[in-house]
């Protein structure tokens, strides 16, 4: 009987904050291994590295009826002459409320002996809708009547993402720099938005004594309709990287505490992390899930580049 009072309760607060807001969140909130592959957030990372396909799954709240789960699947790469691209398909479940988000991003890398720095954009539609509802829901509410249809909503992201003598990496996004809702309502839907900012630092430490490395990062968020809050992130590589560790802490929003473990198998790589939070909600929850798979496209080499000089 808690558990029914509970998700009506939560359902309850999602449609109410949908009506005020129009939007519920922002989809980049969804992440917490964004440490691992930070093109998810930040358009200035696509086509930083080599080619990749990433396919993540997120089960928030695990084993309470209703609760966000969230799929994504990603590719970046590179299009030659420094030019990056790269499209990104989510679909999340959210209660009764559904996302579906399809994202291109482009992008412009500078490179020196020290420094490499890559500047991004992205074009990206998102859908809020309601699906699933409940049979005690008012039908006849013209709120939820006008939600059934689901608002979409067209946004321009801007991101910067760089790395100094392969030891420091930052990166800046501004998500939704410029947004507008796809219908003739309240303006193009931007009243009252407030600018969101993702800020990003991380120092790569190679032990090599050891053959281990270390990474520190921190994630700042200021997020649409999300409380703003940072994320603490170590993660450890062993075996020449081929096997993976990483604790994350959140401050703020849900105060959350996490693990993670990873392997790479040649080009493929498999990450798992499972996060608790310090909210009461916790104890009617089995925590959140998190699994990642990375596929890395490297390139064939160049033959010739194999050939003795003398035989060419």
């Amino acid at each position: 009987m808690m558990n029914k009072i509970l998700y009506t309760f939560i359902c309850v607060c999602f449609v109410l904050g949908l009506s005020a807001q129009e939007r519920y969140f922002d989809e980049r909130y969804t992440y917490t291994q964004a440490y691992l592959y930070p093109v998810v957030v930040n358009p200035g990372a696509t086509g930083f590295d080599e080619s990749q396909v990433i396919f993540n799954y997120r089960n928030k709240w695990s084993t309470y009826p209703g609760t966000p789960k969230t799929l994504t699947l990603s590719y970046n790469g590179e299009l030659g002459n420094r030019l990056g691209f790269g499209a990104l398909l989510l679909s999340d479940s959210n209660g009764a409320l559904e996302t579906t988000k399809g994202q291109l991003s482009f992008s412009y890398t500078i490179d020196s002996k020290v420094n490499k720095l890559g500047f991004g954009l992205s074009t990206e539609f998102i859908q809020h809708s309601l699906d699933n509802i409940s049979s005690v829901t008012d039908l006849s509410d013209q709120i939820i009547l006008d939600r059934l249809d689901g608002n979409g909503f067209f946004d321009v992201s801007f991101g910067l993402y760089g790395e100094y003598n392969n030891e420091f990496k930052y990166g800046i996004t501004l998500p939704a720099l410029i947004s507008s809702k796809l219908d003739d309502s309240n303006n193009g839907g931007s009243d009252g938005r407030e600018l969101g900012v993702i800020i990003h630092l991380a120092y790569a430490y190679d032990m090599k004594e050891s053959d281990i490395t270390l990474e520190p990062s921190i994630f700042v968020k200021k997020l649409m309709f999300v409380p703003t809050h940072v994320d603490l992130n170590l993660r450890a590589g062993f075996l020449e990287d081929k096997l993976h560790a990483g604790l994350t802490y959140q401050v703020g929003a849900e105060s959350r505490l996490g693990f993670l473990i990873g392997t790479a198998i040649k080009n493929l790589n498999l990450y798992y992390s499972y996060n608790v939070s310090s909210h009461e909600f916790q104890q009617y929850n089995n925590g959140s899930h998190d699994l990642t798979v990375k596929i890395n496209l490297a390139r064939d080499p160049d033959p010739m580049l194999n050939i003795p000089m003398g035989e060419k």
